[in-house]
């Protein structure tokens, strides 16, 4: 292991210790692919040099798996997000609004949700309001206009964002999702859908990418 730096050198990995310098939060680890000895190895250098922890789309067995050796680890299992805060101030200014067309796209929603709220944003969340009933949508619009930033989180068509988009002053971060019939084509339709929107003020990420939403309505929030 070499410690150079702004990072630490692990040979499998070079762990980028400066991040929180650069970016308000620590290097984020991705889970998928990654081996549990080497997972275990990285969360043991963030936390070492002080930094926080934030585990995205990690599976129970792994997160049970690296509680052993941090038994402060916390888990979300809809979001498949495990974190450990040791600097968790919490920007007061206004909140982040996380609002999802129907329960299938819960996981994304929640996986945008917890990680808006552990880079530090207070969040609230409006579940189950898509264009298929509408009136959900609009019996919330209070909430919807007092919204910093708003995360709208959509499968099938995805013409949720643009609906409140069009309610509202502040931006929106869109993600389409996978959830839909074959024509959706995994999350396709929804994202085109997303990108041409003629509702301006919308930022779109990519498919099922809850997380890259939530990242970047914390830093549009701060």
């Amino acid at each position: 292991m070499a410690l150079n730096k702004g990072f630490c050198d692990l040979g499998f990995a070079k762990v980028d210790l400066d991040r929180y310098k650069r970016r308000g939060f620590a290097e984020v680890v991705y889970c998928p692919g990654k081996e549990r000895k080497h997972l275990k190895t990285i969360c043991a250098q963030l936390v070492k040099n002080g930094q926080n922890l934030l585990l995205t789309r990690l599976d129970k067995k792994t997160y049970l798996f690296l509680k052993r050796s941090n038994p402060r680890l916390k888990y979300n299992a809809l979001a498949k997000i495990a974190f450990l805060n040791k600097k968790n101030k919490i920007y007061k200014k206004g909140f982040i609004l996380v609002v999802s067309a129907g329960t299938s796209d819960l996981p994304i929603a929640e996986e945008a949700a917890v990680t808006a709220h552990i880079l530090g944003n207070n969040v609230k969340r409006l579940y189950d309001v898509g264009v298929a009933g509408v009136h959900r949508l609009m019996h919330n619009a209070a909430l919807l206009k007092e919204a910093s930033v708003i995360i709208v989180v959509a499968g099938m068509e995805g013409a949720l964002p643009s609906i409140v988009s069009g309610m509202v002053s502040s931006p929106v971060v869109a993600v389409p999702t996978s959830c839909g019939y074959g024509a959706n084509f995994k999350g396709l339709a929804a994202l085109l859908t997303m990108l041409n929107s003629c509702s301006p003020g919308i930022g779109v990420v990519n498919i099922d990418n809850g997380f890259g939403a939530g990242y970047l309505a914390a830093l549009i929030n701060r």
